[in-house]
């Protein structure tokens, strides 16, 4: 019932774009936020952006506002993350995640024991 399938990770010049999808099983995508988490190497896994697939609530981490945009298509029960103006720093693995709505938010604090589904990671190399 819990699946998440990323795609669109590849290798960019710095200054270039990207956009990844993750596509959900209808369990796992109807009325949750659905986020995209990233981790370089050697580095905590840290929240990028986050959507709730039952409205139109966004949010996102501080290193990627304004660059980063994240979407949602309910009749395919995908996310997307458009990612423009890439630097090398956005180098990582991307994860897909779920999290159960809640009233309280905690969802939106990216802490991670609060999404209990994961993708298996697409890669993302941003070149100088």
């Amino acid at each position: 019932q819990g699946q998440l399938v990323e795609s669109g990770g590849g290798s960019v010049q710095a200054g270039g774009s990207l956009r990844l999808s993750c596509a959900a099983s209808a369990y796992t995508y109807t009325r949750n936020y659905m986020g995209w988490f990233r981790q370089a190497p050697g580095k905590e896994r840290e929240g990028v952006a986050l959507i709730y697939t039952g409205g139109v609530s966004t949010y996102y981490g501080d290193a990627v506002k304004g660059r980063f945009t994240i979407s949602k298509d309910n009749a395919k029960n995908t996310v997307y993350l458009q990612m423009n103006s890439l630097k090398p720093e956005d180098t990582g693995m991307y994860y897909c995640a779920a999290c159960p709505y809640r009233e309280d938010g905690y969802c939106t604090t990216f802490t991670r024991s609060g999404f209990p589904i994961w993708g298996q990671g697409t890669q993302v190399t941003v070149s100088s």
